[in-house]
């Protein structure tokens, strides 16, 4: 059988899998349209090939991947990676400031296990959502800083191109998750623990929310002026910046939960709901596009390279 053939086949016989992955995360529309978004008000000092069509949609595209990895054909992948799309805050603090290296926190996190022996202060519980943001950030602005090197050497540039768009897009998903308050919190999915105000305890507001609703009743075209009004800004500290970020979206937990009470998700929602999932979203976009931004500035910063052990 023709190579061509057999190829074809082979995607034929894909699509039904395919077809059967689920959503996960803000939903695989919230993830498109808060890396398209991101990528299409890029400022115009960053490489063209950042910008232009190809780019944007390669970006867009790669905005839900990490969901796609949520597989129990790859159980392995699956598990490893789940924490990094959430961090509950509120165990999290029990660590003390937040350190930025992954290892120094996990650490952090045993050390403050006696005190709270009622609570599961591990990385698969606690979650790891900043770190993965910034060890692909790191990822990002290397790569930025070898194309740099290939341009000036007059080299060839589009393998170090293709690497920047993934890592670009990679670094999407877990921006944009910062975004969503079930994301940054132990009420991830339903009220748990004394609930004064009535809460929904059931464990559909997440889905309801970060998916059905904003696949329902938001377009980009609702999201995109807050992007743009939004001016590009270089983070001075991208570690301090991001845990900022995340502390603000934790801040928006009860207000979620407050909405959902009012039926602000339910159906076409309210003016309330709508406003209030179109800003988490802008914002996920405003930080993702500040975060390449400064990758690509902070690639031309000058840095002693690796020569291997010494």
């Amino acid at each position: 059988m023709p190579t061509h053939l057999r190829a074809k086949l082979a995607a034929a016989a894909l699509l039904p899998l395919l077809a059967l992955q689920p959503a996960y995360g803000w939903g695989r529309d919230g993830h498109l349209m808060i890396n398209r978004l991101a990528a299409l008000y890029l400022p115009q000092d960053v490489p063209a090939f950042l910008r232009n069509g190809e780019a944007i949609d390669t970006i867009e595209y790669l905005g839900p991947e990490p969901d796609r990895w949520k597989n129990r054909a790859e159980e392995e992948l699956s598990s490893t990676q789940s924490p990094d799309h959430f961090i509950d805050m509120e165990w999290a603090d029990y660590a003390g400031a937040l350190p930025k290296r992954r290892y120094d926190f996990i650490r952090a996190l045993a050390a403050a296990q006696p005190a709270h022996p009622d609570i599961p202060l591990t990385p698969e519980k606690v979650g790891m959502q900043p770190y993965q943001v910034e060890e692909v950030y790191e990822r990002l602005k290397s790569t930025l800083r070898d194309y740099r090197r290939l341009v000036a050497a007059n080299q060839d540039t589009r393998p170090a191109e293709m690497a920047i768009l993934f890592y670009a897009g990679w670094l999407g998903h877990y921006v944009a998750d910062g975004s969503q308050p079930l994301h940054t919190t132990i009420q991830y999915n339903g009220w748990t623990g004394p609930n004064p105000n009535g809460y929904s305890t059931a464990h559909t507001i997440h889905a309801q929310f970060e998916s059905i609703y904003v696949t329902a009743n938001i377009k980009p075209a609702d999201v995109a002026p807050l992007v743009a009004a939004s001016r590009p800004k270089a983070l001075n500290d991208e570690w301090a910046d991001y845990l900022a970020y995340l502390r603000h979206t934790n801040s928006d937990v009860e207000k979620t939960y407050q909405l959902e009470k009012a039926g602000a998700f339910t159906g076409a929602g309210t003016a309330e709901g709508k406003a209030f999932t179109e800003e988490r979203l802008a914002a996920g976009a405003i930080e993702l596009r500040d975060l390449i931004y400064t990758a690509w500035l902070r690639s031309g910063d000058p840095v002693q390279e690796y020569k291997g052990p010494q």
